[in-house]
């Protein structure tokens, strides 16, 4: 197991589980927003993203954390292990709107450059929808997977648990733990 994608709402986690992962493995992480954006907020081209992605896959370890549905299924290939934050919308919007306080003015470490922390209504509604409109498809796309490791994570006490485990039994809870 060497392949980790780490999907999700805004707000869940997903940075912040993928250092958490890339330090207790020593598996090189990678933020998605931090290559989709170039400085000032302007977006990668889709052929671009695309190949930069399908390079990426190839290497031989990664976590990679981002949505970019469009292009999960370069990353869900690759994958030895798909995990799914699946939190309450209440949970991720209010993390949202705190890392909105918390980062004013500023880039966050899992962003390029010149991208200082921006909150607008679009990405609260995107944040709050993000159960009842993304993750029906995403549970749909994770079926055609089930030769992968896939774990859902219904919130911040499993990923708790989850970190406990796997600095307890290792890169083996991936291969031995239940779905």
């Amino acid at each position: 197991m060497k392949r980790i994608m780490i999907i999700g709402s805004g707000g869940a986690g997903k940075s912040t589980l993928s250092r958490q992962l890339g330090d207790i493995l020593n598996i090189p992480v990678y933020h998605l927003d931090a290559y989709y954006w170039k400085p000032g907020w302007i977006s990668t081209s889709n052929d671009e993203w695309d190949n930069f992605q399908e390079r990426l896959v190839l290497e031989e370890s990664w976590i990679i954390d981002g949505n970019y549905g469009r292009t999960l299924d370069i990353r869900m290939t690759q994958a030895d292990v798909i995990i799914l934050l699946d939190f309450s919308r209440w949970i991720t919007t209010y993390r949202v709107i705190k890392r909105r306080l918390i980062y004013h003015g500023k880039t966050r470490p899992d962003l390029n450059e010149d991208c200082p922390e921006i909150l607008d209504f679009e990405f609260i509604k995107w944040v709050w929808n993000f159960k009842k409109t993304k993750i029906p498809g995403i549970m749909e796309k994770l079926m055609k997977y089930q030769d992968k490791k896939i774990i859902v994570l219904k919130s911040p006490k499993n990923v708790e648990k989850l970190i406990k485990q796997i600095k307890t039994i290792g890169v083996g809870y991936f291969r031995e733990g239940e779905n």
